[in-house]
């Protein structure tokens, strides 16, 4: 008898166990599809609940952030509503996304800058929220008032207020960060840096455009690129350069504040710019090891300066306080020397070289030496996911016998057909068309958009498939600056870009972009989604990347064929957007069932913002 009860104790003890296993085991998995893997959903094919988070617009007042969906005729399932990412990523580049690197646990050399690089999302692990804005989020304070003064809210972060407070870079007054035009190595402003430099150039009237031969600049390790901001008081295009490094944001607050910048680094893969863009480029104190792995760094520089181009150092070694300056500023100068840039100018604390204008230096050095020349197989235009190699790319031979890119100064540069067209078999006459053709066409844009044009509506800009250039260059007499974006598949017509005076990146659509969230005020999204169905990639995962890097009332312009816009016309509830206009073109030579769709992105809020703003 008392062994049967001590069995039956122990049964009843070993089900109690049980029951209790079962109940933690399910509260470990309830917690776990809470949380998910990440704070982030992932995949445009499980649209799923996302957290606690509403929204709300202007015009918008549905509650819930759970995805819905709603039967179509023609293409099954269609969203009614996308869910919102976690507030805490109001900020995501999911090609420069650090946690994806953790997740991932991609071996990567940080000695070299892998880490500041693109690494994308595997398309089945990209995030198919929507990016909320952060508390307190206002509409941009418009140009040229915000390249003085944006609001904090809308960037959040004023750590380099206090960390860099000896050097002007940026102040916090009440509701804004003010921005006196300071930098590290120009903390009296970037105005009288300049001046400075033209001065030592001996350019007229101590302005830096030297009477339109100084058009484009790259600016390497920028800052919040106010270089770049008081450049353009001397109708000079920067291309603001830095990674989202220990200074996280200096990037955005240069978009923020309407200033051309781009996320990148100088690491192990060229630069997404074709050879001979830039007539300057500068480093000041930019904290650049110019001397590693045989100076492949500068030899990049190189790349990308055109014949006579400069290159501005501001550093302690230009002027050699003690023997380690002295002996990096000596092995710098030699290694120029061989590259066959000369000492232009130098002054204080800083030193300007110049890049030789043919290739007669490179023919009369001795065999071997170092750097050597690129192979005659490589191409130097050549930009995308392309790796850096430590060689000097010599100037083709037209190059060579003309001394120079043969540019027009500017402002005629923009329409006079530049030398480099014969390279990708364009004639004259074609350039002149395409640029008559994208002025009917921009015109008849700015008449669709009627009385909803305002003069100081936009000023970041981005032309999705440029080009030629030729939309940017009819933008010219407005007050804006354009990202001009070439596909990396098709013809290297970058090159023609920079050649007009203007800026532009190379870059492949199926992934997402390297800016930051809310960066433009509008998109062209010319034959763009065309292309991205020829190429097998998601038109839904495009479309949440323009929603990302679209700022809130913002606009969109998408000239397609008719069944795109019918497509993108039933995304439109789901992602806070609203149609403004969708017209036949109207245009030649453009197909019959071409349309011209014109988009807002409304305005819309968390939960978290709409506490914050109230």
């Amino acid at each position: 008898m008392t062994r049967g009860r001590v069995d039956v104790n122990t049964k009843k003890r070993l089900i109690t166990w049980i029951i209790v296993l079962v109940f933690c085991c399910g509260c470990f998995y309830a917690y776990t599809r809470s949380r998910g893997s990440s704070p982030l959903e992932f995949g445009t094919k499980s649209l799923r609940k996302f957290g606690s988070s509403y929204l709300r617009g202007e015009e918008d007042t549905t509650a819930g952030s759970s995805t819905k969906f709603e039967e179509d005729s023609n293409d099954g399932v269609v969203p009614k509503s996308f869910p919102v990412c976690d507030d805490r990523h109001s900020e995501i580049i999911p090609c420069l996304d650090r946690n994806l690197i953790y997740q991932t646990r991609l071996k990567l050399d940080l000695s070299v800058m892998e880490h500041y690089e693109r690494h994308c999302p595997l398309p089945e692990k990209r995030y198919n929220c929507l990016i909320p804005p952060p508390p307190g989020y206002r509409v941009p304070i418009r140009w040229p008032k915000s390249r003085d003064e944006i609001w904090k809210a809308n960037i959040p972060h004023t750590h380099l207020a206090t960390e860099k407070s000896d050097q002007n870079w940026m102040v916090v007054k009440g509701d804004k960060v003010v921005f006196p035009g300071g930098g590290t190595h120009f903390h009296y402003g970037a105005d009288k840096y300049l001046k400075s430099m033209a001065n030592m150039l001996n350019f007229p009237n101590n302005i830096m455009n030297n009477e339109g031969n100084v058009r484009t600049v790259f600016d390497a390790g920028c800052g919040v690129a106010s270089f770049g901001g008081y450049l353009l008081a001397h109708d000079i295009l920067t291309m603001s350069l830095a990674p989202n490094d220990a200074h996280q944001n200096q990037i955005q607050f240069a978009l923020e504040r309407g200033i051309p910048a781009y996320l990148g680094v100088l690491g192990t893969k060229r630069l997404p710019y074709p050879s001979r863009s830039f007539e300057l480029a500068h480093c000041s104190r930019c904290r650049i090891d110019w001397l590693q792995r045989n100076g492949i760094l500068l030899l990049e520089l190189d790349r990308i300066l055109r014949p006579g181009g400069y290159f501005a150092y501001s550093s302690p070694e230009a002027y050699a306080q003690d023997e380690e300056d002295l002996r990096i500023f000596r092995a710098m100068s030699t290694l120029v020397e061989r590259m066959g840039w000369k000492i232009a100018a130098k002054r204080d604390e800083t030193v300007i070289w110049v890049k030789p204008l043919t290739n007669d230096c490179f023919m009369q050095r001795e065999p071997g030496t170092q750097p050597p020349m690129c192979r005659s197989d490589d191409d130097p235009d050549a930009a995308w996911n392309v790796p850096m190699e430590a060689c000097i790319s010599p100037y083709t031979n037209q190059v060579h016998r003309a001394k120079g890119s043969g540019l027009a100064p500017w402002p005629a540069r923009l329409t006079t057909p530049p030398p480099r067209l014969a390279e990708l078999g364009y004639s004259d006459d074609m350039f002149v068309k395409d640029t008559e053709l994208w002025q009917q066409r921009v015109e008849h844009y700015w008449s669709i958009f009627g009385q909803h044009l305002e003069s100081d509506m936009f000023r970041n800009v981005m032309d999705m498939k440029a080009n030629l250039g030729s939309f940017a260059a009819s933008l010219n007499n407005k007050d804006v600056w354009v990202m001009n974006v070439v596909p990396e598949d098709g013809p290297n017509t970058l090159k023609i870009v920079y050649d007009r005076g203007l800026l532009g990146t190379v870059h492949n659509w199926c992934e997402s972009y390297s800016t930051y969230p809310r960066t433009y005020d509008l998109i062209h999204a010319w034959t763009v989604f065309s292309d991205i169905e020829r190429k097998g990639c998601s038109i839904v995962d495009l479309l949440l990347e323009m929603d990302r890097i679209s700022r809130p009332k913002g606009y969109i312009i998408v000239n397609d064929k008719r069944s795109i816009a019918e497509v993108i016309k039933k995304y439109l509830g789901a992602l806070h957007w609203e149609s403004v206009a969708m017209v036949d073109t109207q245009l030649i030579e453009q197909d019959e069932d071409d349309v011209v769709f014109i988009i807002q992105k409304k305005m819309w809020l968390t939960s978290e913002s709409l506490k914050e703003s109230e």
